[in-house]
């Protein structure tokens, strides 16, 4: 989620389903708030203002002060009227693939949407500079009919990304899991004016990484939009490793038992 000046792909979204007759309800930060994970404002106020003739006439918009976790606790208990039947976050400019999701505010929007009991979908163009978000927002019009005929179960969100091409170029949707994105010389070290030094989060991201079973990259998200396929990757906010779950258990029940 971007400043609302700025932010082309919410409101090329909210557009969009609010001329194909869906209700939509806008809550979003005010300012950048890229890579705040799920972050809360706990220690000081949070404050929304009506928005107005930014967005098309039918939907209704809220610039808020906090993050997009916050966003979306502000619609659900203190804006709206009633529940609404999807969450949707985005369509954020730039990817949310791989282990990005652990960072992404767009993500952890719909997820607080999931732990709230409502479906939820996070949607990203693959892309700083790419501005075509239409492609995306149909895409999602689309998910939504099929949404409501085939609910999603109650703890898992849609991780959606759109490959920044034109329509034209898009090879399909597929569904995927979650590939690894490492990023390469992350700090840039910098000297200020006053000779002080400070440093850059920055770094280039490292595209294709095996997952951990190994070197196959079929069915990772990270790999399916450089192949330029709309990505779909479901998930849901238990982070239990099962798998780790059952090697525990082979500690033995006296592992904690002193000397």
């Amino acid at each position: 989620m971007t400043t609302v000046s700025f932010a082309l792909g919410i409101r090329t979204l909210a557009n969009t389903l609010a001329i194909a007759g869906h209700d939509v309800t806008v809550v979003c930060p005010d300012r950048e708030r890229s890579a705040t994970g799920h972050g809360l404002t706990l220690h000081k106020p949070i404050r929304a203002e009506v928005v107005e003739d930014v967005f098309h006439p039918a939907v209704r918009t809220w610039a808020c002060s906090g993050t997009p976790s916050d966003c979306v606790k502000l619609a659900l208990w203190a804006l709206l009227e009633s529940p609404p039947d999807f969450v949707l976050s985005g369509i954020n400019h730039g990817a949310n693939l791989g282990t990005d999701v652990l960072y992404s505010g767009t993500v952890s929007a719909a997820m607080e949407g999931v732990i709230e009991g409502i479906p939820s979908i996070a949607l990203s163009l693959t892309s700083f500079t790419f501005q075509e978000f239409l492609p995306a927002a149909q895409f999602a019009q689309r998910l939504l009919s099929h949404c409501h005929k085939y609910p999603l179960p109650a703890t898992m969100l849609l991780n959606v990304n759109v490959p920044a091409v034109p329509a034209s170029e898009i090879a399909g949707v597929t569904m995927t899991r979650l590939g690894v994105r490492r990023y390469q010389d992350v700090f840039e070290k910098r000297t200020d004016p006053r000779g002080k030094t400070y440093y850059w989060l920055a770094g280039e991201v490292v595209e294709e990484v095996p997952d951990t079973a190994g070197s196959d990259v079929a069915g990772l998200d990270t790999q399916a939009i450089l192949d330029r396929y709309i990505t779909v990757t479901p998930l849901h906010f238990n982070l239990t490793s099962l798998e780790g779950l059952t090697q525990l258990q082979d500690w033995g029940a006296n592992f904690w038992d002193r000397p």
